[in-house]
């Protein structure tokens, strides 16, 4: 989708052509030393899965959580036929944008809907999905909207929240009206509900409503105003919470500081304002006022947009590329807008409005004040320059930062062709090292002496602290960071391994192990703009056991193994040798399944197959070895001694089994010799 922002007119409208500049150096500047401490007992609070989420699936879409279906394509989008409208982001324009370049069957209902989260079932990713309550979706797919076809017109349907009567799996297109509880309704008859694995998890109520006069002036000519948006919010979560109940409601997905501010300067916000700090306020005291009135809560979790501001070398961090070294500095600091209250970034927010930052506390002491209980989501956020070490320094450092102060749900927006580096920020905390290791589920305090320079955040897996990770991050362009880490508790870490990126290269590879700890203390040196993730081991930790079970089948050129996991394994080794005995060829490293086939073998030939197991630690010993010969599959002999008896309204069938079969199918006619109707 492509996407287009607008912000006040204060936010300066230059724009510098980028200037990458390139990681390595020939010489470093003296060591930053730095004093990190960690303390697994303290600070103990559960890491939303939800905050490793994205907007546009990037190929490992197992490492993202989360998933959303979002932005300015979906508020005209109209679930009855899949069309959807651009609004000002291209002419306009009413298509199949949205279902045609992926999806089949285009003319069935919800189609884009279905094919958004069929993905996230298979991943087991949480889907947010956004509903339409700008009023109009688009009715057809042909093409430009004219201004004198603005809604009400034939080019765009009514979008009723609630249909009021009964609902109907195949939706009456010529009705006039599109409703919204009844594509909840479709979705949670053909996915069950929010509470099931497989239900739609999350609703958003639609998608930037403080821009629709900008964005959809079809749709929404008129700037939106603040008791409108809640009137609107409150109307489409009864709806949805009277077919789901345990659906959760995302709103009002604001995309920038200043909707948070003033709804884009709404028109009724000089006079509803009264008290109120800014609309985020006002918008959680009155979703709370309406949740009382109607006896549930119709909104779970506070939803915002966050493309930073800040600026350096007169160019903004996002929406202009990498930019020049003064941006890309300006890039690695920029998350600290999110927690810290000693850092003040060079941007139009910190002038005017330094009060509300920084943003994540900020925005939780609304809620705490206004409806507390409710949850913090960023489905939009950006940092730029997604393809340069610039920006997977950011990228790793917001992730940490959305863990460590608590975000229930965040989803990245790429704006730039290349985001290889976010993509492996994502990696750094979901997959560091390829076998499908993440960081811990349960944040733990630890801090930096050097807030300017480094970041670190910890966590554990549970509450025996065996094993504790630790992402540490140099953010200074020329000095290798002397990190003296010191570890709190009664838990004795005794080894190591130490796993990242920096700017030679997007790649995650393992940079080093840990052995040298004594007290719990042990120093780390991290080059300049590289981001690690050190992964602590309590004890004595050996390598595990070797496999057992193993079994080769043989196929066409090909052999599949299983075997029985290794306590301890954190992946497998498999080994062939065309002699046996050996000596034995590694054919598959890091295999994190109990099974692997082996493909492209010569039919006719026995291979003989071991498998060893592996862990941060070392390799185990090789399992009892299998053997297998490929062969060409052969058509089986037809079965013989077929019978058939007779029953009541049924015929009992039995033949004999043919040497090499897998399975039979039967056949009848009710003429002899045929012809014949397969009817199993």
């Amino acid at each position: 989708m492509r996407k287009t922002k607008w912000f006040a007119v204060v936010v300066s409208a230059a724009m510098m052509l980028p200037a990458i500049v390139p990681w390595a150096q020939t010489a470093h500047a003296a060591d930053i030393n730095v004093s990190i401490t960690v303390d697994p007992t303290a600070e103990r609070a559960n890491i939303s899965p939800y905050i490793y989420g994205t907007n546009q699936d990037f190929p490992n879409t197992a490492d993202y959580a989360a998933r959303r279906l979002g932005g300015n394509r979906l508020t005209g989008y109209n679930w009855e036929n899949n069309a959807s409208n651009a609004g000002s982001d291209w002419q306009h324009s009413s298509d199949d944008y949205l279902c045609s370049s992926s999806v089949s069957g285009c003319t069935v209902p919800g189609a884009a809907v279905s094919n958004f989260h069929d993905t996230s079932v298979a991943n087991g990713s949480y889907s947010l999905v956004t509903l339409q309550m700008a009023g109009y979706v688009a009715a057809d797919k042909n093409g430009a909207v004219s201004e004198s076809e603005t809604a009400p017109s034939s080019r765009w349907r009514q979008a009723p929240y609630a249909k009021g009567s009964p609902f109907s799996l195949t939706p009456d297109t010529s009705d006039g009206s599109v409703y919204m509880d009844e594509e909840v309704n479709f979705l949670v008859n053909k996915y069950g509900s929010a509470a099931t694995s497989t239900g739609i998890r999350g609703y958003s109520l639609d998608n930037e409503p403080a821009l629709w006069a900008t964005t959809h002036p079809r749709i929404h000519p008129a700037k939106v105003g603040a008791q409108e948006l809640v009137d609107r919010s409150v109307a489409l979560s009864k709806a949805v919470k009277a077919v789901d109940p345990a659906a959760e409601i995302f709103g009002p997905a604001l995309y920038g500081f200043y909707a948070y501010y003033g709804l884009q300067e709404a028109p009724d916000w000089p006079t509803v304002k009264g008290n109120y700090d800014w609309y985020i306020d006002y918008y959680l005291d009155k979703m709370k006022q309406a949740s009382a009135t109607e006896g549930k809560r119709l909104l779970d979790t506070l939803d915002v947009h966050w493309y930073p501001e800040a600026q350096g070398g007169g160019q903004r961090i996002v929406f202009g590329g990498t930019g020049s070294v003064d941006t890309q500095k300006a890039r690695v600091q920029a998350p600290r807008t999110l927690w810290d209250p000693t850092y003040l970034e060079n941007s139009w927010i910190a002038s005017s409005f330094p009060g509300f930052l920084p943003i994540i506390p900020r925005l939780k002491s609304s809620i705490d004040a206004y409806y507390p209980g409710t949850k913090l989501a960023i489905t939009e956020y950006s940092y730029g320059g997604e393809g340069d070490i610039s920006g997977g320094i950011a990228q790793a450092d917001a992730l940490g930062a959305f863990g460590k102060y608590g975000l229930y749900f965040a989803s990245f927006w790429k704006l730039e062709t290349n985001s290889d580096y976010v993509n492996s920020a994502f990696k750094l905390f979901r997959n560091y090292d390829g076998n499908g290791s993440k960081f811990g589920d349960v944040h733990v305090k630890a801090d930096t002496s050097d807030v300017a320079n480094s970041s670190v955040y910890a966590s554990v897996k549970d509450d025996t602290n065996s094993e504790l990770h630790l992402i540490v991050v140099n953010k200074s362009f020329d000095s290798p960071l002397n990190a003296n880490i010191q570890i709190a508790g009664g838990t004795s870490y005794t080894s190591g391994a130490v796993y990242g990126f920096d700017g030679t290269s997007t790649a995650l590879n393992q940079a080093g192990t840990i052995s040298s700890i004594s007290g719990n203390q042990f120093t780390y040196s991290v080059p300049p703009l590289t981001a690690y993730h050190i992964v602590l081991q309590a004890g004595n930790p050996t390598p595990p056991s070797a496999p057992t079970g193993l079994t080769a089948t043989a196929g066409n050129a090909q052999a599949s193994l299983s075997w029985s996991a290794s306590a301890g394994a954190t992946s497998y080794n498999v080994k062939r040798a065309t002699t046996s005995g050996g000596p034995y060829t590694t054919v598959a490293t890091g295999v994190t399944a109990t099974g692997y086939a082996d493909t492209g073998l010569s039919n006719g030939t026995t291979y003989y197959y071991v498998v060893s197991a592996a862990n941060a630690v070392g390799e185990s010993a090789n399992s009892s070895q299998v053997s297998a010969t490929p062969s060409v599959p052969t058509i089986p002999p037809a079965p013989t001694g077929l019978t058939a008896t007779a029953g009541n309204a049924q015929v009992a069938l039995s033949w004999t089994a043919s040497a090499g079969a897998t399975s039979y199918t039967v056949k009848r006619a009710t003429t002899s010799g045929g012809p014949y109707t397969n009817v199993a």
